[in-house]
């Protein structure tokens, strides 16, 4: 038998006595002479030329291997020939680009930037500048003193604080000193910081004076008195090496308590390197800092700014309030380089139907979870003619910020690519075996590279289980991390397709569904617990909780549930829905039956207060809002807008929609302090009766008529 040629040719009537294909792919093979002659039929909605040629290949390389190993098992036989093998490990990984040099800390990048433009400014918040000789002055002073209390390599130092100069120039002394930072986010419930400051042995904690009290048994520096500090020169750090940690980061971990990821400082520098010559930064850009200090992305928007010349600027807290204010604060402060979360770019692409994006915006990046193809399809329309050129970027944790990259023309597709490894990432599409896949085929994806993290803080076994060495042996010693990612390869970028294990993305962040199951479970009412993530609406994606109550009893109320998980958890981490269950379901093996679990129907969630129903137009107007953004058919105007289900982004949603429907501008801050509709009703009837007053008859007929 030879396999040494394969044909496709179309099939024609009367090749084969069929005029038709019976299914949606069939492959009919005849001996002849000595040889195997084939023709393949394929259903052309499903598959075009390229896909069957390929495939036939696979086939043909597959029982190559056959006939030289015959004892060898069917699933560990080749699917690729020597060229295509190639193709991956070399070309598309990123393996076939030599790694870049070790580059200084970012800390003696900043300086050197400082060092050459001493006069322009540095960072810039609510309309005060600071130039890159007081940043540099004053995040010396902080690291000199930071030195004098021990800190050095290896050395944790917590930093919380609200978005502010100070945070900045805390960052940067930590990094000075030669220290690495615990980033800690003053939102987040005082119990799980308290936590991560004891398990990442933080040496001492730096935060503004208002807020140390939530940490009385820290040993606190105070960010604000940073001008009468040591005015000597910061010693040099003579036992810095590229290999110490730059930040420890927390991200979710399925055993109820977050792990700590430390990211080296050269990761934290190559990446900064490279982010600044992808995104064209430099002297005179404008680069917006939006991200919490706890999400990597900050560390995106900081750096690669701050080492090349660029302006950070902090976003004010009102910028989100609506899509119309957000923009507007892009156009005043003259933002040219715009750095999103994914999430929030779904409501800025759908937002721009009627508000156009400032032509000074000329990239806007985005990430941190899966983009949907018809909000760029919104985008496009709504940045018609616009020169900003968008930017989709992927990268866990672990393998600092950013691992793959792709700028996104005009090419369509179902599915929005993540594009192909950055300068120093290595990427591959790997089976069970960690063997790799051919393109097309779905896998998962491993990260190396010189991003590649050090791992997770003080958990030696979760880190072996998720950093493995590197099978195909591109770097001498090098090891790859697991992402969980499904991935697929077309036309040479990387799809992005789902997880193969039961972490979530929600709002940009990872979230491991377990963290809080294990939380829910800890409750004395609660016997069991599931969450899984549920996109019934495409575009609005969701944490819902499944709880069934001990002895037979039903679970505590919405009320209860969300206030035992607000004193452990995120609010992000927190279900929109909670969904009383007898049982949870199972499957035949005993495990829970994830795909058996409804979608909560739409009633109002069992609360510690009855219905009171709307009493004025007003009132009516926002019961009709609230209920459309939170799928609830029955709205109180009693009851909390976040125990319904709503968090941060969804607030930003519904007060551009009062903007839209009643006309009036509402901050969004406001819907955090009257989360109730009867509360924040009595705000919009004051806002409505100061329209009508600064308008003349005829006006206020108009905007009646308009329905306000």
């Amino acid at each position: 038998m030879k396999l040494s040629r394969v044909t496709l040719a179309p099939l024609k009537e009367g090749d084969s006595g069929e005029a038709h294909v019976n299914f949606d792919l069939e492959l009919i093979l005849r001996e002849m002479d000595e040889e195997v002659l084939g023709v393949a039929g394929y259903n052309a909605e499903l598959f075009d030329a390229g896909t069957i040629k390929r495939l036939i290949r696979h086939l043909k390389a597959l029982l190559e291997a056959a006939l030289r190993e015959p004892a060898r098992p069917v699933h560990e036989l080749p699917l690729l020939d020597a060229a295509e093998r190639d193709q991956l490990l070399k070309e598309w990984s990123g393996a076939g680009v030599a790694l870049p040099p070790a580059a200084p800390p970012v800390s003696q990048l900043f300086s050197a930037q400082a060092a050459r433009t001493p006069d322009a400014v540095a960072v810039e918040h609510l309309g005060l500048g600071t130039t890159y000789r007081e940043l540099e002055e004053r995040s010396n002073r902080l690291a000199r003193h930071l030195q004098t209390l021990g800190v050095g390599p290896e050395t944790v130092v917590g930093l919380a604080a609200d978005r502010s100069l100070e945070l900045v120039t805390g960052l940067l002394a930590v990094l000075k000193a030669g220290g690495a930072y615990l980033p800690l986010d003053p939102a987040y419930p005082p119990e799980r910081l308290t936590w991560m400051l004891a398990d990442s042995g933080a040496a001492l904690l730096l935060t503004r004076r208002e807020l140390a009290s939530r940490w009385p048994e820290a040993r606190t520096v105070f960010l604000e008195e940073g001008e009468e500090r040591d005015e000597r020169d910061l010693k040099d750090v003579r036992d810095w090496n590229p290999g110490n940690a730059a930040y420890v980061l927390y991200t979710s971990g399925s055993t109820g308590w977050p792990k700590g990821v430390v990211v080296e400082h050269r990761s934290l520098a190559a990446y900064a390197l490279d982010a600044a010559a992808a995104y064209g930064l430099g002297p005179g850009e404008r680069a917006l800092q939006l991200a919490s200090v706890s999400f990597d992305t900050s560390a995106e928007e900081i750096y690669p700014a701050l080492i090349s010349g660029a302006t950070l600027v902090l976003r004010p807290e009102s910028m989100l309030d609506t899509v119309p204010r957000f923009l507007a604060e892009l156009d005043r402060l003259g933002i040219t380089v715009l750095n999103l979360p994914t999430a929030y770019w779904h409501t800025l692409a759908a937002g721009l139907d009627g508000a156009a994006l400032p032509r000074e915006v000329r990239r806007v990046i985005i990430g941190g979870e899966q983009a949907l193809p018809e909000a760029l399809a919104q985008w496009r329309r709504g940045t018609a003619g616009h020169p900003a050129r968008l930017v989709n970027t992927y990268g866990p944790t672990e393998t600092t910020i950013v691992a793959t990259r792709q700028e996104l023309g005009e090419a369509t597709s179902s599915s929005i690519p993540i594009g192909r490894p950055i300068a120093g990432a290595r990427v591959y599409v790997v089976d069970p075996r960690l063997q790799p896949v051919p393109p097309g085929v779905a896998g998962e994806l491993l990260v190396g590279g010189v991003g590649l993290s050090r791992g997770y803080l003080g958990r030696p076994e979760l880190t072996a289980a998720a950093f493995v060495p590197d099978p195909f042996g591109t770097v001498p010693g090098g090891r790859l991390y697991r992402t969980g990612d499904l991935v697929r390869y077309s036309g040479g970028v990387l799809e992005f397709l789902g997880r193969i294990d039961g972490q979530v993305k929600i709002r940009g962040f990872r979230v491991e569904t377990g963290e809080i199951e294990s939380v829910l479970t800890a409750h004395p009412d609660v016997r069991a617990a599931a969450v899984i993530l549920r996109e019934d609406d495409p575009g609005a994606p969701r944490l819902v909780a499944y709880v069934v109550g001990t002895g037979g009893a039903e679970p505590p109320s919405t009320t209860e549930l969300r206030r035992h998980l607000a004193d452990r958890l995120p609010e992000h981490m927190v279900p929109a829905a909670f969904v009383p269950l007898p049982a949870l379901p199972l499957t035949g093996s005993g495990k829970v039956d994830r795909r058996a679990l409804l979608r909560p129907d739409g009633e109002r969630p069992s609360l510690e207060r009855e219905y009171v129903p709307p009493a004025s137009d007003v009132e009516e107007a926002l019961v009709e809002i609230w209920a459309e953004f939170l799928g609830i058919e029955r709205v109180g105007v009693q009851d909390n807008f976040f125990e319904l289900g709503g968090h941060s982004l969804l607030a930003t949603q519904v007060i551009t929609r009062i903007h839209e429907r009643l006309r009036v501008d509402v901050p969004l801050i406001a819907l955090f302090q009257m989360p109730t509709v009867e509360q924040l009703a009595v705000l919009v009837e004051e806002k409505i009766l100061d329209v009508l007053e600064a308008l003349e008859d005829s006006e206020v007929q108009a905007l009646v008529g308009g329905g306000a």
